[in-house]
């Protein structure tokens, strides 16, 4: 089996078209990946913040409010990225939809992937700096090193996007894809640190969440934000989500030219 070389002009004719095709539907998308993310800062972050109290030991005696930010922030690029990716790809790659019709002209299977992964990270960008925006404005941001906060969001977001759009290519229909939100999604939401500082957990358990991409995405995303960020720590979890990412852009290569090509 043999993979065609990519095409960069050819890529970017797919990225295009699928700014063409989010122009006409983004209404039914910006609610999920940005409203909600910011609904969620605001009613959890400042509302239950005032409940929780200003500063608080297992938090690390910052506010609670400056603690779930940058978390958040880490969990709606994670959701983004499975978003922008789970169901778009596995109802495009279906018969008579986008991917067939693109790999039926000169664009091969990998400028197919080049060009929809590049809209991808756009959309998880945007997401992101709507909800650094709004982070910011709360006055949450206690580092310079915050403004580096948006592209660990980023990074977080395509770490899980590739992975989930190597498997989402290879499915014969959307069914699977609510399976993953329920399994996967929510689970990570509840269990990285997202809510709550993870020390809380049984010592087992920590190490276990230690393990998923969430955990780092948040871990990177917090001590950017909050000032408390090392070189080591930094270096760790964003050598762990590139790992990711790379591994998932690297099955995802061969699954869209398996599944593709004509």
């Amino acid at each position: 089996m043999t993979t065609a070389t990519a095409s960069p002009g050819m890529a970017l004719r797919f990225y295009r078209y699928c700014w063409l095709h989010y122009r006409r539907n983004w209404k039914g998308t910006i609610v999920i990946s940005v409203a909600n993310p910011l609904l969620f800062l605001v009613a959890i972050g400042a509302g239950l913040g005032a409940v929780v109290g200003s500063h608080v030991e297992a938090l690390g005696g910052v506010s609670y409010l400056a603690f779930f930010a940058p978390g958040m922030l880490a969990a709606a690029s994670m959701q983004n990225g499975m978003i922008e990716s789970a169901f778009p790809v596995s109802y495009q790659r279906m018969p008579g939809r986008a991917y067939p019709v693109a790999v039926s002209t000169p664009l091969e299977p990998v400028d197919v992937l080049h060009g929809h992964a590049l809209f991808m990270a756009v959309k998880i960008a945007i997401g992101a700096a709507a909800f650094c925006a709004v982070m910011f404005a709360f006055g949450v941001a206690a580092s310079p090193l915050a403004v580096l906060a948006l592209p660990a969001a980023v990074l977080t977001g395509f770490a899980f996007a590739m992975p989930v759009a190597a498997w989402a290519v290879t499915l014969p229909d959307v069914r699977p894809v609510q399976t993953l939100f329920k399994w996967v999604v929510m689970p990570l939401y509840l269990f990285s640190g997202t809510f709550f500082a993870t020390t809380q957990l049984p010592e087992a358990v920590q190490h276990l969440v230690a393990l998923t991409p969430l955990w780092h995405g948040v871990e990177l995303c917090r001590t950017l934000t909050l000032g408390t960020a090392t070189w080591a720590g930094s270096l760790t979890h964003t050598a762990y989500l590139t790992a990711l990412a790379l591994v998932g852009y690297v099955v995802a290569r061969r699954n869209y030219h398996r599944h593709l090509h004509p």
